[in-house]
């Protein structure tokens, strides 16, 4: 069985930075891409950004575009969300996820985690 484990979440102040890591543990598995989504508070599930496994390459949601960029360790089976200039409304539990080929849609994935908590402080 997958799993993935989100760390790195954590109360922020606006301005700051945080960056988050998504380790894929179990056996091994093939996937098109691995990708990030948030809940805010009171809010649907929406697409931040994803990277395509195989050639790194990435899609970012126009809210995040120029802040946030992902990355990824083929070698350690991890992917990670660098978040810079961090705004209030950036405030939600990020989750990571594994499917894909269509990115942008959270239906598209199979396997998430558990989710972790940013907040944002104005």
């Amino acid at each position: 069985q997958v799993q993935l484990v989100e760390s790195g979440g954590g109360l922020v102040q606006a301005g700051g930075s945080l960056r988050l890591s998504c380790a894929a543990s179990g056996r091994t598995f093939s996937k098109y891409a691995m990708g990030w989504f948030r809940q805010p508070p009171g809010k649907e599930r929406e697409f931040v950004t994803a990277i395509r496994w195989s050639d790194g390459g990435t899609w970012y949601a126009d809210s995040v575009k120029g802040r946030f960029t992902i990355s990824r360790d083929n070698a350690k089976n991890t992917q990670y969300l660098q978040m810079n200039s961090l705004k209030p409304e950036d405030t939600a539990v990020y989750y990571c996820a594994a499917g894909g080929p269509r990115v942008v849609y959270a239906e598209n994935y199979n396997v998430w985690g558990q989710g972790t908590q940013v907040t944002v402080s104005s």
